[in-house]
């Protein structure tokens, strides 16, 4: 795959979404075009197979009982969604013109040898499955990874959430950071911190993180591609969160007003 010479040296891995998309485009502007590679999303059926093996049944089927749950919270972010893209000029959606390359899997071949041949400065990671080593070995670039908690207190799945529901407003942010094998493990290059208002919840938490994480994100890339990358680690205990369970979203609802 041959670029011309306007080509930034950056790529990025997602499996696409609003939050994704936020975040890639806030790329864009300052980098140009640049590929995309669009993973499928991973099957419902085996992410929840997997949770169960490490969870237990019953955690997974309170885990399921709260989405639906949280359904009845959705249309309270009706408005508050739109706000957010108008007030910070988000723009959720992919460009008519970008660069879109399909893929099964990130840790498949065909993802492997497309990086190869892009031969990229930068991979920007956003909303995908766990990388594993031989992806990210097959290329001599940093693999970046946007997450929506602060690391290491609020590893894997809704750290901002979980702050708010924990009672540690404080921690209600996001990081970047270097991917390794591990969740969320690798070196902190940037965080940032968010103060959500009464209109936000469940749903609209990651719009505010993404809104408030572009800056960090374009100067990490940026610090990847003039080789000025320097990761530092942060003191506080580090756990990996999943989903919430029926039982945990009713207590921060009703004890923290955290939907």
């Amino acid at each position: 795959m041959k670029h011309g010479s306007g080509y930034s040296g950056v790529v990025a891995l997602t499996a696409g979404g609003p939050h994704a998309w936020i975040m890639i485009n806030a790329l864009r502007e300052a980098y140009g075009e640049f590929p995309v590679l669009m993973e499928d999303g991973e099957d419902a059926g085996a992410f929840w197979a997997r949770r169960r093996r490490r969870l237990g049944g019953l955690t997974v089927l309170s885990m399921r009982a709260a989405q639906i749950l949280m359904k009845l919270t959705k249309p309270l972010s009706r408005g508050r969604v739109p706000d957010l893209i108008k007030t910070y000029g988000l723009h959720p959606e992919p460009n008519p013109d970008q660069s879109i390359i399909q893929i099964r899997d990130v840790n498949s071949e065909r993802c492997r040898d497309l990086l190869r041949s892009i031969g990229p400065k930068a991979v920007f990671v956003v909303s995908t499955r766990m990388i594993r080593k031989d992806t990210l070995a097959c290329v001599d670039a940093p693999f970046i990874n946007y997450h929506s908690g602060i690391n290491p207190a609020y590893r894997g799945m809704y750290g901002g959430y979980f702050a708010l529901a924990n009672g540690e407003p404080e921690h209600f942010g996001a990081t970047v950071h270097l991917v390794d094998t591990g969740v969320d493990t690798g070196g902190i290059l940037y965080q940032t911190t968010a103060e959500p208002t009464r209109k936000d919840n469940f749903h609209t938490y990651l719009w505010l993180l993404a809104a408030k994480s572009r800056d960090m994100v374009v100067r990490a890339i940026d610090d990847a591609l003039g080789d000025r990358l320097q990761a530092y680690s942060v003191d506080l205990p580090s756990r990996q969160w999943f989903a919430p369970t029926l039982g945990g979203y009713l207590k921060a609802g009703v004890t923290r007003g955290v939907w």
